[in-house]
């Protein structure tokens, strides 16, 4: 199964802290680990929000609202995808990790959605539409 990894943003990262040398070297150690197992598909940090921008969609109106955004516990740091056989493993790896934050820190772990999940409403052409997209990605370098 593969699973989302979400580094949950502090109040520093939001105002742009970039992590230490120390942090960076330890996650670097972390990342290989998971390569070498197998486990990381890919993984980034992101940018604070203020940097960032929102779409909201009501019906057919969009509006875009930039960063800053308030909510500092709801907003994402960074992220790894992972292959893994299970939930439990996941925990496993996140259990391993250094403190990705100064301080106190979270990291949430989410279930991707495979095509069997969608049921019926995932028809034979969708599903060969979204086979050939990840082809088409998987020759681009990102997955």
């Amino acid at each position: 199964m593969k699973v989302m990894v979400l580094i949950k943003a502090t109040q520093e990262s939001e105002a742009g802290v970039m992590p230490s040398e120390q942090l960076l070297t330890e996650m670097g150690q972390y990342n290989e680990a998971l390569v070498k197992a197998g486990i990381m598909l890919v993984g980034e940090g992101l940018h604070p929000s203020s940097r960032g921008a929102r779409v909201r969609f009501s019906g057919t109106s969009r509006s875009v609202i930039d960063g800053p955004f308030t909510e500092t516990k709801e907003l994402i740091a960074g992220f790894w995808i992972w292959q893994v056989n299970s939930m439990e493993e996941a925990i496993e790896w996140v259990k391993r990790c250094p403190c990705p934050m100064e301080g106190e820190s979270e990291i949430e772990i989410r279930p991707v959605f495979e095509a069997g999940d969608f049921g019926e409403a995932f028809t034979p052409e969708l599903r060969e539409q979204e086979e050939r997209l990840r082809s088409e990605v998987k020759k681009l370098g990102y997955v």
